[in-house]
């Protein structure tokens, strides 16, 4: 599905635990393939089984909603001043600046609470998207989800200094 419309963004509110659940599982199951074995991909979308742990985690973080036309589309959340936690695009929607969108707001929020840089653990098909946005890998992980192991890549970006000239444009 192809719009020209801008992404919208809002708050988390507790009623997109649903939409949001389901995002993030149909982007696991139909973005990570190339990198992921399906018994990976399956550990990794079981986050989103218990609805209420997973409402919880979004609810305690800075999360955003990414909407096209009213609809949500993705949503990103910043754990801390510093860590970009979760960031997932409905597959439907990729490379219609959904995530670009998120990310864009997320350092601004974490620039504007004082965080110097921005650290995220990147899946492998995220990686490149972060570092196109200047993020640089830090370390390589592995970790274990319902006895499967996955890989991702630490990453960190220096913000700009809100202070500094030019730092807005």
């Amino acid at each position: 599905m192809t719009t020209n419309l801008k992404p919208a963004l809002r708050p988390y509110l507790p009623e997109d635990a649903e939409i949001a659940a389901a995002i993030f599982v149909a982007s696991i199951e139909q973005l990570t393939s190339d990198d992921y074995s399906e018994a990976q991909q399956e550990a990794w979308a079981s986050a989103a089984d218990d609805d209420e742990t997973f409402a919880t985690r979004l609810a305690a973080q800075l999360t955003l909603i990414a909407t096209l036309d009213g609809a949500p589309v993705g949503f990103a959340s910043l754990k801390g001043a510093d860590h970009i936690d979760l960031l997932y695009v409905h597959p439907d929607f990729v490379g219609q600046r959904v995530a670009t969108t998120l990310i864009d707001a997320l350092e601004r929020l974490a620039g504007a609470r004082g965080a110097q840089a921005l650290t995220v653990d990147a899946s492998d098909n995220a990686a490149d998207f972060f570092a196109k946005r200047g993020y640089v890998a830090t370390q390589r992980n592995t970790v274990t989800i319902n006895g499967e192991w996955l890989a991702n890549t630490s990453m960190k970006k220096t913000l700009a200094d809100p202070a500094a000239p030019g730092a807005d444009q």
